[in-house]
């Protein structure tokens, strides 16, 4: 249903050599949760969280409890792109 580019996180994963990764997604991807998992970890030699609470924009980072996150991947964020002004 949606590209989420899963083979371009593996090789983030496996580039940074992240051993803990820690995804977060919007409510509407959290379904999804399971095969994302299932297709990083057997794709890369990390151990792969997810964060269930809700998300609210890219600002919206998780607190993570003290673990030792190497990586963030949230899912469902776009960059901002300043194209006019608002005043117009």
């Amino acid at each position: 249903m949606y590209n989420l580019e899963l083979e371009k996180i593996a090789r983030e994963i496996k580039d940074k050599k992240a051993k803990i990764v820690l995804i977060q997604l919007p409510d509407g991807l959290k379904p999804q949760a399971e095969k994302i998992v299932e297709y990083l970890e057997k794709n890369t030699k990390a151990e792969v969280l997810i964060w269930f609470e809700s998300c609210f924009g890219a600002c919206d980072l998780p607190s993570t409890f003290g673990l030792k996150i190497d990586l963030v991947v949230q899912f469902g964020h776009n960059k901002f792109i300043k194209t006019a002004r608002w005043d117009k």
